[in-house]
């Protein structure tokens, strides 16, 4: 017989390098998308590209710097909304923390 035990290994829950108490470095609000996470959105993300806060945001990327946010009105040939990426500091939070919760920010 052998000492191991027959207990299956614990996966370690969905976590970002920072802790659960921030949300992760990329997140999309669409389903399509693989950076999808529908349980992080239903607590509230709050973000701040290049110092304000924005409503706006499809789809971001803290590491890389950048966001998408739609195109106006305009849409593509399979009815998606268009969207444009822009360059600069990109802050996260989850909203439901309150004033004080901790963020993710790109490290200079």
């Amino acid at each position: 017989m052998t000492d191991t035990s027959n207990k299956p290994e614990k996966a370690a829950p969905a976590e970002t390098k920072s802790g659960a108490d921030t949300p992760p470095d990329h997140l999309a609000i669409n389903p399509r998308s693989k950076y999808y996470g529908g349980e992080l959105l239903e607590r509230g993300i709050g973000i701040n590209f290049r110092g304000e806060r924005k409503h706006n945001i499809e789809e971001y990327c803290v590491s890389e710097g950048w966001v998408k946010i739609q195109a106006g009105k305009t849409m593509d040939r399979k009815g998606n909304p268009l969207l444009i990426k822009l360059n600069g500091d990109v802050e996260a939070w989850f909203e439901d923390l309150g004033d004080d919760a901790p963020t993710i920010k790109k490290d200079a």
